[in-house]
C-alpha cells in the first residue's frame, strides 16, 4: 500500500521505520520543509525476515533539505531491499542519503538510489553513499547508484563500496589485548554510530545501539 505525506511550507518532520515489512512512502516537500527518513532493518529473533521498502521524495519548491539514512544488520537468511527515489523539481534544495549495510551468513540486501536533478533545479546540492561490510562468503550485497543531473549549477556526488572489517584496525585492537570477536563487535558498532547518532531521540538511539549489540 502506497502512503502519501506532504510536508507544507517551513514545515520539519523526522519518520522512522524500524523493521517495516513492505514499506511503500512517498513524501512531497513544499518550500523551506526540512525532512528526515530513518530506515532500520535490525530483526533479532526472525532469521528469515525479508524487507521491501521503497522511499520517494519529491522537492517541488526552493529551500528543501531531505536527509535519509538506512541502517542494515543482516544475518542467516533474512533479506533486506530499499529503493529511494529523490527527485529535485526545483532548484536551491539540498538532499543527503547515508546507506550502510552489514551482512552475514547466507543474507541478502540491495541498494537501489535513483537521484534526478532536472533542469531547473539549479543551485542543487544532492549527496548519495552507501557502505557496507560482508562478514561471510555466502552473504550478498547489491548495490545500484544511479544519478541523473539535467542542470548545469549543481553539487552532486555519489559512491558505494562493498567489502570486509579493517583487518589493520582488527590486529591494532588484538595488540593491545582486546579479542577478535570483541575488536570485530566495536568496529561494527562503531561503522553504524554515525547514522544512529541522527536519530533526534536520545532513548530511540540508545535501543537501537542495544538491539545492534544484542545481534552481533
Amino acid at each position: 500500500m502506497l502512503n502519501h505525506i506532504t510536508l507544507h511550507t517551513g514545515e520539519t518532520r523526522e519518520l522512522v521505520f524500524i523493521n517495516e515489512p513492505n514499506m511503500d512512502w512517498h513524501i512531497v516537500q513544499e518550500a523551506d520543509s526540512s525532512l528526515r527518513v530513518h530506515v532500520l532493518f535490525l530483526s533479532e529473533d526472525d532469521y528469515e525476515a525479508q524487507w521491501q521498502s521503497t522511499l520517494t521524495v519529491d522537492q517541488n519548491a526552493t529551500g528543501c533539505k531531505t536527509e535519509i539514512y538506512a541502517i542494515g544488520l543482516l544475518h542467516h537468511a533474512q533479506q533486506a531491499h530499499l529503493l529511494t527515489r529523490v527527485n529535485h523539481n526545483v532548484g536551491g534544495g539540498y538532499s543527503m542519503q547515508k546507506l550502510k549495510f552489514v551482512l552475514d551468513d547466507q543474507s541478502k540486501g540491495s541498494f537501489r538510489g535513483e537521484l534526478k536533478i532536472l533542469p531547473n533545479a539549479q543551485q542543487t546540492e544532492a549527496y548519495q553513499t552507501n557502505r557496507n561490510i560482508l562478514l561471510s562468503r555466502q552473504a550478498e550485497m547489491l548495490t545500484e547508484p544511479q544519478l541523473e543531473i539535467y542542470a548545469d549549477d549543481v553539487k552532486a556526488s555519489h559512491g558505494a563500496t562493498t567489502g570486509q572489517l579493517d583487518s589493520n584496525a582488527l590486529f591494532y585492537m588484538q595488540q593491545r589485548g582486546i579479542s577478535c570477536d570483541t575488536a570485530a563487535k566495536l568496529l561494527l558498532e562503531a561503522f553504524f554510530e554515525e547514522n544512529i547518532a541522527m536519530l533526534s531521540d536520545e532513548q530511540q538511539q540508545e535501543q537501537v545501539r542495544e538491539s545492534i549489540h544484542r545481534i552481533l
